[in-house]
């Protein structure tokens, strides 16, 4: 995927080019450190990583998901399969929503939900996808959001503080 940073609510964040603006003849993009699973912005804040070394020009599905969000996503649709349950479709509009907020609380290092009509999990701490989605199925509040028959579509988020804090969101709706 070919992408470049944009400044939002003061923080960099990692965005899809528009597609003329991915011609062949362009630098590589960036590449992920995959030691410290991060990518650094200009200003020194970094995008979550999940440990995992992605593929050259790597993309997932048509939402241009990061590969941490696609793990959020696969780990959230693994255990709702372990219940019978179908899998959530990504949803462009919680993607955006997801996004933002969790900009927003690792820029105030602050874990506050969302004043939006959604249903949220947060979560801050967790080292890696796998283990974010781990607690949150530890927790029966987080557990129901992820189990819930009723909800069909899921926004997710990842971002990290210069400190390495990861701050984790994932949003759902019917």
């Amino acid at each position: 995927m070919i992408a470049r940073m944009v400044l939002c609510a003061g923080v960099f964040l990692l965005v899809p080019a528009p597609k003329d603006e991915q011609k062949s003849t362009e630098v590589d993009p960036p590449k992920r450190v995959e030691k410290s699973s991060e990518t650094k912005t200009p200003n020194g804040d970094k995008r979550a990583g999940d440990g995992r070394k992605p593929e050259e020009g790597e993309k997932s599905k048509e939402n241009d998901l990061l590969p941490i969000e696609a793990n959020i996503v696969r780990f959230t649709n693994a255990e709702r399969a372990r219940y019978g349950l179908p899998a959530l479709e990504i949803d462009q509009n919680l993607m955006k929503s997801a996004r933002r907020h969790c900009s927003w609380m690792t820029r105030n290092r602050r874990l506050v939900h969302t004043s939006l009509p959604v249903a949220e999990n947060i979560a801050m701490g967790q080292r890696d996808s796998r283990m974010a989605v781990r607690d949150w199925m530890n927790s029966s509040g987080h557990r129901a959001n992820i189990l819930n028959r009723g909800y069909r579509r899921i926004g997710v988020a990842a971002y990290r503080t210069l400190s390495g804090t990861i701050y984790w969101c994932q949003q759902f709706r019917r």
